[in-house]
């Protein structure tokens, strides 16, 4: 499919859900522009969600963008979309064309290190719509990221390489939760950026 990745993009999924990584999809050069792109010219703010009745302020720092005026919530916190960046524009086209799908939005997270990461969860809150696809781009140090059957508790992990690109489609935010564990033995940090389709809001002029 490109120069980077040449060989059929298979499912990581052995049931109930479509999960392809893509690999790397530009050259280092051009992964570590967008690194260094997105590490400056992001608004980003420390994350934060309602736990257990708590609110959490997270050591991860997040940011949301997207045509005009979406809204995004998720933990009880719900966020407004940012104007779109010119880097932004150019990985959304990339990963709608490799993909073959539309995304009107991004949510970006930025771990510092691999002591920050992300808890069991699925993207399925009712403003993505329902099987809805979510291409994630990963930047910086190489992470593992591993899915769990809701069921059966069956794993699958990938480990997702600066300037790769996964795609998340079909059932599977019905039927997997999904990871980022942490690790001491990662000291750098990684980007994160997940294109998604808000379905039920009119943008704003």
């Amino acid at each position: 499919m490109d120069l980077f990745n040449p060989d059929p993009v298979v499912n990581l999924l052995p049931y109930d859900g479509t999960v392809q990584y893509f690999g790397r999809v530009m050259s280092h050069s051009e992964a570590q522009f967008y690194f260094d792109s997105l590490m400056q010219g992001i608004a980003w703010k420390n994350d934060e969600a309602m736990m257990f009745g708590k609110h959490i302020v997270t050591k991860r720092k997040a940011a949301w963008y997207g045509d005009g005026g979406f809204s995004y919530t998720y933990s009880k916190i719900t966020k407004t979309a940012l104007p779109w960046t010119e880097e932004l524009l150019a990985l959304k086209s990339l990963a709608e064309r490799l993909t073959e799908a539309t995304y009107n939005s991004c949510l970006l997270n930025l771990y510092h290190d691999g002591t920050e990461g992300m808890t069991w969860h699925s993207d399925d809150e009712k403003t993505l719509g329902k099987n809805s696809a979510i291409a994630s781009f990963s930047f910086g140090a190489a992470r593992n990221f591993t899915f769990k059957h809701k069921r059966d508790q069956q794993t699958v992990s990938v480990l997702l390489e600066h300037g790769s690109l996964l795609l998340m489609k079909d059932a599977t935010q019905t039927n997997w939760l999904h990871r980022l564990p942490t690790t001491k033995k990662v000291i750098q940090p990684r980007i994160n950026l997940t294109f998604r389709t808000i379905v039920g809001q009119a943008p704003q002029s």
